[in-house]
């Protein structure tokens, strides 16, 4: 059984920027999904990677004045998180008027010209974060029509997805995680775009793909720091590289500065609630 701890953290004074820096801080020490309120947050992260200490620390990253605090841990069974997930926190994802993301499960939710369906297994990411919106935004303003993508990271599918409607002609999905990778096949099948292929594994699975005209990283800054060398050689010459997962400010600059290293040019930059999105270029040189 997967069991997850929820943790629950309350947070006065509260405010939208202390509750986005408690989820980069707990993201990086295991955190899979948060659900932030007027009052604090609450992360999911699997029983056996809990640790009190990293919560505690989070909070003591926050900025300003010392904050009244209250830390919550509640045990989530494996077996009735999905229920709960999809009651409680999964809502219809709408990205400006073209594309919506929503669950079988509901029914209200807005047309759009692009509409994906997630059924979220666990806590795996869902879209409601400001990172998943902005490089679902990238990828509508790219052309992608009969080009190659890949998706390191895949999780729910929801890029890769978005990806194969706008008429890439193969998607490749990279996921690490057994259960992530196994509900993105599914998310695969409800939306019937085989052109996709999931594959488990980290980044070395890349060896198997050829290298593609856009290539899609949404994960965190150390993992894309580790790996963006191995990313640059698997984007074709022009190619579009969309990264995103980490911090405006210097986080983002060690993500930029490194891309540059690599040949990579900037393209463009957009940032909600603080966190960011890189487009970058391969442009190979002209002698």
């Amino acid at each position: 059984m997967n069991d997850y701890i929820a943790t629950r953290i309350e947070l006065k004074p509260c405010d939208e920027t202390a509750t986005d820096l408690l989820a980069y801080e707990l993201g990086e020490a295991g955190y899979e999904s948060f659900v932030p309120d007027e009052h604090g947050l609450t992360a999911y992260i699997r029983k056996e990677l809990a640790d009190e200490q990293a919560v505690v620390r989070a909070v003591e990253t926050l900025p300003g004045e010392p904050r009244q605090t209250t830390i919550t841990h509640e045990l989530i069974e494996g077996q009735d998180w999905n229920s709960e997930w999809e009651r409680h926190y999964f809502q219809p994802i709408v990205v400006g008027d073209q594309c919506v993301v929503h669950s079988s499960f509901h029914t209200d939710y807005p047309k759009a010209q692009y509409d994906i369906v997630i059924d979220p297994k666990m806590a795996f990411g869902t879209g409601h974060h400001a990172t998943t919106e902005q490089m679902l935004t990238g990828l509508l303003s790219l052309d992608l029509e009969g080009k190659s993508v890949i998706d390191m990271g895949t999780g729910t599918g929801i890029l890769a997805i978005l990806a194969a409607m706008r008429g890439a002609s193969t998607v490749t999905g990279i996921e690490i995680d057994p259960m992530a990778q196994e509900n993105a096949v599914e998310n695969v099948a409800i939306n019937h775009h085989p052109e996709i292929k999931v594959l488990l594994g980290d980044v070395s699975s890349l060896k198997k793909v050829e290298p593609a005209d856009v290539f899609l990283a949404n994960i965190n800054r150390n993992v894309i720091l580790n790996d963006l060398s191995v990313y640059v050689e698997k984007l074709k010459p022009c190619g579009t590289m969309l990264l995103s997962g980490f911090y405006l400010g210097k986080d983002a600059d060690m993500v930029e500065d490194e891309a540059k290293r690599l040949g990579l040019t900037k393209l463009a930059q957009s940032t909600i609630n603080q966190w960011t999105c890189l487009m970058l270029s391969k442009i190979p040189d002209i002698e």
